[in-house]
């Protein structure tokens, strides 16, 4: 039998695995490309409808989980979301044609949509709060690990066997989380669930689809600019709409009226913008690697684990420091950690020393590492529970559209950075990849007034930091009131 603590930490394991199977696959796709093209008989850019079909189908399902989870209960639908995206894998990995891709990648989409914030739930309901630092530490090691480990996987697989078995490679991984679901995880759910609001499930599906993809083509050169003023217009046009209606709707899918916790809130204002920052350095870095240094895949590869390397090392590391300093001080001063070691991946150059790159990414990923577990743990910290759900739907519907956009921000910049020096359409040289982690630098710092709102005790109950709330208590004192 497991004991009061070690059990939710089994649960948050088990989670955890499930989120680094879909986070590997949302980047190992990238390198299998070319290959897969090759055996479909297609351009390789035509098979960017892999990539895109799965972002979309994230986009529009995602809103919908926390209604689904009240109404099915967490566990079955955490389990039925690994067996649709376990499904979808295997269907992904036997397709031979651009249609069955697109497809079967529609299909993994519906199940990924579930399976995050569902699974955060599934964690959220077994921890009690004080355990939530610790639970979420293990929670961003697979969100950072899976873009990291992506590509050299990938390009590993593709090279020495198929690129088939990049997605087959989800089928015992899936089949092993499904059969730990059913044993070990309770199957809660709300008494009353209202009904579902369709209008804005179509409303918030609509705008996220269109904002997601308009995001994607700007950042391609050769996309259609009336196509993607269109998406974007009409994304911006629709998305208010949905906004009016959650305002008027007495049970709304996406239920803004939480923006007004504060802990909530900051999470989502700057918490998506440093996620957008940062977002851009996995898309960034192996280019830089590769095209602007000339390093191989497998090099850049080796290099990027770094990153991964970092945030492995943090999750023994965040609940003493939130402990130590509190949430607001964390995300003040590692916010500004975060944006330097940004910036000084615009130092460097093809003669910078492997060994010092590595140490770089090892520390940027550390503490990057530590502002998502942050971001994470205070983002449900005043959240009532009858709330939970719709809270994780709405963090889990910003975390995905703030790290396409994190995708969409590195390619503009490479793309306005190579306009600007007028080398329009030719490869990005090496400088112009600095100028774009300078600007990913500069807009994590932004982030950091969004966090100087908070109450210097915000989430001590999570945290465990009660200095800030001593001090308050002591002053209440003094006065007399």
């Amino acid at each position: 039998m497991f004991s009061r603590v070690s059990r939710p930490m089994i649960v948050a394991l088990i989670v955890a695995c499930a989120l680094f199977m879909e986070n590997l696959d949302g980047t190992i796709i990238t390198t299998a490309l070319p290959a897969m093209a090759e055996s479909f008989g297609e351009s390789p850019v035509h098979l960017s409808i892999g990539v895109t079909a799965y972002i979309l189908s994230l986009a529009v399902f995602i809103p919908a989980s926390g209604w689904v989870a009240d109404r099915c209960g967490s566990r079955n639908v955490f389990f039925a979301a690994i067996a649709v995206f376990t499904v979808g894998s295997m269907l992904c990995g036997l397709c031979n044609s651009l249609v069955e891709l697109a497809l079967a990648r529609v299909l993994q989409g519906i199940g990924g949509a579930m399976m995050v914030p569902v699974g955060r739930l599934v964690m959220l309901r077994s921890v009690v709060k004080s355990e939530i630092v610790r639970a979420m530490a293990y929670l961003t090691v697979p969100a950072m690990i899976g873009p990291v480990l992506g590509p050299p996987v990938g390009g590993f697989i593709t090279t020495y066997f198929s690129w088939r078995w990049v997605f087959f490679l989800n089928l015992p991984i899936g089949a092993l989380g499904m059969f730990l679901v059913w044993r070990l995880i309770e199957n809660q759910r709300e008494d009353e669930t209202p009904p579902l609001d369709w209008l804005g499930l179509v409303l918030t599906g609509t705008a996220l689809g269109c904002l997601v993809y308009g995001f994607d083509l700007i950042g391609n050169p050769g996309g259609d600019a009336t196509l993607t003023r269109v998406l974007l217009g009409g994304g911006l046009a629709v998305g208010a709409l949905a906004v009016l209606h959650a305002r008027r709707h007495p049970h709304p899918l996406i239920d803004i009226s939480l923006l007004r916790i504060p802990t909530f809130g900051v999470t989502i204002s700057g918490g998506s913008l440093f996620r957008v920052s940062t977002g851009a350095i996995p898309f960034l870095l192996p280019l830089m690697l590769q095209v602007g240094f000339g390093m191989t895949a497998f090099g850049s590869g080796l290099l990027t684990f770094g990153a991964a390397a970092g945030s492995m090392a943090m999750k023994t590391t965040a609940r003493f420091a939130l402990r130590q300093f509190g949430f607001r001080t964390v995300f003040i001063g590692n916010g500004v950690i975060c944006a330097a070691s940004i910036l000084a991946c615009a130092l460097f150059t093809a003669a910078t020393p492997a060994a010092l790159i590595f140490a770089v990414l090892v520390v940027g990923g550390f503490f990057r590492s530590l502002q998502y577990t942050s971001l994470n743990s205070m983002a449900y910290a005043d959240i009532p529970p009858p709330r939970m759900s719709a809270a994780t739907s709405f963090s889990s519907m910003m975390q995905q559209f703030s790290n396409g956009m994190g995708v969409a921000l590195g390619a503009l910049l490479l793309q306005v950075v190579v306009m600007a020096r007028g080398a329009a359409g030719t490869v990005p040289a090496a400088d112009d990849y600095r100028a774009a982690f300078v600007a990913a630098g500069v807009l994590a710092l932004v982030s950091i007034p969004f966090f100087l709102r908070l109450a210097p005790g915000a989430g001590a109950e999570v945290s465990g930091h009660r200095r800030a709330s001593r001090r308050g208590g002591k002053r209440i004192a003094e006065s007399g009131d």
